[in-house]
């Protein structure tokens, strides 16, 4: 491992170390406005939500690294304390990604980004029409983390209405990844994909109790086949089974099939219970490796 103090690299690099690890991040496409009536637009990857009640979306135009120089996004915050934050999806990926040019204070950035203005219900900052969602908030408080380069500013936001178009909803009304088609920053110029093959389950904790990695046989626990992550698979179940449930696994056709080659049948044990990890049969694959 190599051990960094922050202190003791130059803050580009440390940026780069960072925007590298810490990721993907969502973008937040923010929409403000200034006291003249002036619209900017500009996405920020230094965001998230942190509560719902309230609720709470915070994101961070920085200070930059640079020069110490602010983004017109957070002069206009200071005058005007509203946005919008729109979500960013693969379709509108390269125009949030033009609309972050450093174009001259007063330019709008919608016009040359080719971005749709659409009027808010509760704030004067515009929406962005392509955008699925649409975040109008009010500015709660603003945060200065530091006065050097790269200091974050923190705007904690508050939503006060928010529009969703109904096509990226699932039967259950539920927002369905493969319809939003959400985009995340990596470090450099990488993007990652929230959709596709991307996407992948993991059964929540909470739905049980899980009877935890320390608790399934030694054998298994200090294999040197399985990985955390499968380990972690079988650690969430809730028990191990029963002596008599592995007996008839045991005794099913395909399992004597294997014991009946016993210079062979540890590797080809194995690689059934890992299909039937892969599969999502995971007490099944306990049995298996439980004999």
């Amino acid at each position: 491992m190599i051990s960094i103090n922050p202190a003791d690299i130059p803050v580009p690099k440390l940026h780069q170390y960072l925007l590298g690890t810490v990721g993907p991040r969502p973008i937040a496409f923010a929409s403000t406005i200034d006291k003249n009536g002036k619209p900017n637009l500009s996405p920020f990857s230094f965001f998230n939500v942190f509560g719902v009640n309230p609720t709470t979306l915070i994101f961070s135009p920085s200070r930059r690294g640079r020069d110490n120089r602010t983004k017109n996004t957070f002069k206009n915050l200071k005058e005007v304390p509203e946005v919008v934050i729109n979500v960013v999806t693969y379709d509108l990926v390269q125009q949030a990604s033009l609309a972050s040019t450093e174009y001259p204070e007063g330019v709008n950035e919608f016009l040359k980004a080719g971005l749709g203005m659409l009027p808010s219900e509760k704030v004067r900052p515009f929406r962005v029409k392509e955008s699925p969602v649409q975040f109008e908030c009010k500015v709660r408080e603003i945060i200065e983390t530091g006065s050097g380069g790269g200091a974050g500013n923190l705007v904690i936001c508050e939503i006060l209405i928010f529009h969703i178009n109904p096509d990226i909803l699932d039967e259950e009304g539920a927002v369905d990844p493969q319809k939003i088609r959400l985009v995340a920053r990596l470090g450099k110029n990488y993007y990652s994909k929230a959709f596709g093959d991307a996407i992948f389950e993991v059964p929540k904790p909470a739905q049980q109790l899980g009877m935890g990695i320390d608790n399934l046989p030694e054998l298994i626990r200090n294999s040197n086949v399985l990985t955390g992550n499968e380990l972690g698979m079988l650690g969430n179940l809730e028990s191990l089974p029963s002596s008599m449930e592995i007996e008839e696994m045991k005794n099913t056709p395909a399992i004597r099939a294997i014991l009946e080659h016993p210079e062979d049948a540890t590797s080809v044990l194995m690689t059934l219970a890992r299909r039937h990890i892969r599969e999502g049969h995971f007490y099944d694959a306990l049995k298996i490796l439980m004999i």
